[in-house]
């Protein structure tokens, strides 16, 4: 899913403009990364946690010639997912079940 589809997903699960949603996806990025920027995790509660980390200097090597380089260091970001999250796309049912499980559920007993 990219964000145009994220957008459109939005704008029909909760009745507003694609303009109104691409708004809210856009200050969603806009949070997410002041809070990293500002070294904060962002955590939403059974779904995941959003961290920096600081990636160390090391060797690499180039996979078409095989030689080596120097990969810098940098900071990246690590997503941990929840529990529900987890449960979810393992199938497990849990508090909450995704829509996808429960569309399932729904043409089972159709």
């Amino acid at each position: 899913m990219n964000k145009h589809e994220l957008v459109t997903a939005l704008s029909e699960h909760l009745s507003l403009t694609q303009s109104q949603c691409l708004d809210f996806v856009n200050a969603w990025e806009r949070i997410l990364t002041k809070e990293l920027c500002a070294d904060k995790r962002v955590i939403l509660q059974g779904f995941g946690s959003f961290s920096i980390w600081s990636q160390t200097p090391r060797m690499g090597r180039n996979p078409r010639t095989g030689e080596s380089c120097p990969i810098e260091a940098r900071v990246s970001v690590k997503f941990k997912p929840g529990k529900y999250l987890l449960d979810s796309l393992n199938n497990k049912p849990g508090k909450e079940q995704s829509e996808n499980q429960l569309k399932r559920n729904k043409d089972e007993d159709i």
